[in-house]
């Protein structure tokens, strides 16, 4: 199992959705039978940008977050080394679908975080973010690093 390092940067801009507007790099959109949530996010997509993460941070706007994009599904894991700030990772699927959500992950913690088998995307949120949206497995992720074709939600139409 491939471990990534795992404090990621991310600025992510959650609440209730107003108006979903066009898909962005430096935006993510969720929805789910809770409701919606915008956050504006840093994208990390190769492995240099993955290892580093939100490592170092000693804070992130409540609203911010990192969206790990890797090229194909694979197995994950992730570790809080280096990452001062409680975070929570979603786990999704090549259709932007959530998988495994970890709460909470513990500031410093090396021990391994799987998220599981034929995960293409992991978003990382401040810590309680998750509980207090309502955020649950199931919830769809849109943005344009998804592919289109295979966007459980995509960019264009509902």
């Amino acid at each position: 199992m491939r471990i990534s390092i795992l404090a990621l940067a991310a600025t992510v801009m959650a609440g209730p959705v107003q108006a979903l507007g066009d898909c962005a790099p430096d935006k993510v959109f969720l929805r789910g039978d809770w409701g919606q949530a915008m956050f504006s996010v840093e994208v990390a997509d190769d492995d240099a940008e993955r290892a580093k993460g939100l490592m170092d941070r000693p804070s992130m706007p409540r609203n911010a977050g990192m969206l790990f994009v890797y090229e194909k599904p694979q197995s994950v894991a992730f570790w809080m080394k280096n990452t001062l700030i409680p975070l929570d990772m979603l786990f999704m699927d090549e259709t932007g679908t959530v998988r495994r959500i970890k709460e909470m992950a513990e500031p410093l913690d090396t021990t391994p975080i799987p998220g599981g088998k034929d995960i293409q995307f992991v978003l990382e949120i401040n810590g309680g973010l998750s509980e207090s949206y309502g955020i649950d497995v199931g919830t769809q992720l849109r943005h344009p690093a998804v592919d289109q074709d295979k966007a459980a939600w995509p960019c264009e139409g509902d």
